[in-house]
């Protein structure tokens, strides 16, 4: 197999300090670097569509919610683990753009709910098909069977650290 550029880091820790095992830093390292090509990559499908990562994590958390495709703020960022205020900046924005609007809450009389528009609809409907496609892309190096086995394994590993 190939070197990429985390085994020269390696090498030259080892080199250094053969005193300590970096395997760990190899792991996070790599997912670390993944990351940034990830993002960007992503980041790319997401600005076809005129959106940033965020406001795509809202509408496409509408859009899996079914039907009516609303949700009370609340509900959002605790579903996007953000703040009230950032949740507040990106409804704003996607409200100008009319992809959602917000409407009362029937059980609520105070409360309000966060809802798709049919542009929003289309739109996320666009870029999720988009989005699968280049995650689908991103990761046509590896076998069905590797990709089994890295979800396996990276559920492991978010399973410990989300307890």
């Amino acid at each position: 197999m190939n070197a990429d550029p985390v085994d020269a880091i390696l090498a030259q820790w080892q080199k250094e300090r053969p005193d300590l095992d970096v395997s760990a830093m190899g792991v996070v390292g790599r997912i670390g670097r993944l990351i940034k090509h990830l993002d960007r990559s992503l980041q790319e499908t997401f600005s076809e569509f005129g959106l940033q990562a965020g406001e795509f994590d809202v509408l496409a958390t509408l859009r899996r919610s079914g039907q009516p495709y609303q949700l009370s703020p609340t509900k959002l960022f605790n579903t996007l683990m953000i703040t009230s205020g950032t949740m507040t900046h990106r409804i704003d924005r996607l409200e100008q753009a009319n992809l959602v609007q917000r409407i009362p809450d029937p059980n609520d009389r105070r409360g309000t709910l966060i809802q798709l528009t049919q542009e929003g609809f289309a739109v996320i409907e666009k870029a999720v098909a988009e989005h699968v496609a280049t995650m689908d892309r991103l990761l046509n190096s590896l076998e069905e069977s590797e990709r089994q086995a890295l979800a396996q394994l990276l559920r492991k590993l978010l399973l410990s650290l989300e307890e």
